[in-house]
């Protein structure tokens, strides 16, 4: 994904869960569906940086212990 620029071709679409979490409410899961357009034949790389971006997304790593997240990504091959 480093030579796609993200910008004008990475969608998501969140969705999340509140619960009653001993008498407050809170978010207790957010799942994430990207939609990404890349270049034919670069499945395998943006697997691979699926695979870690989670080790370097500041959002995950601020409330990875807290809320369950979880991701899906649909690769639009051009």
């Amino acid at each position: 994904m480093r030579q796609i620029s993200s910008a004008e071709n990475l969608f998501a679409k969140v969705e999340g869960d509140i619960g009653d979490v001993n008498g407050v409410l809170q978010i207790t899961a957010i799942r994430v569906n990207f939609q990404l357009k890349a270049p034919r034949g670069s499945e395998e790389a943006v697997n691979r940086v699926l695979e870690s971006y989670a080790d370097f997304c500041p959002a995950y790593q601020s409330v990875r212990n807290c809320i369950e997240i979880s991701w899906e990504l649909e690769l639009i091959e051009e």
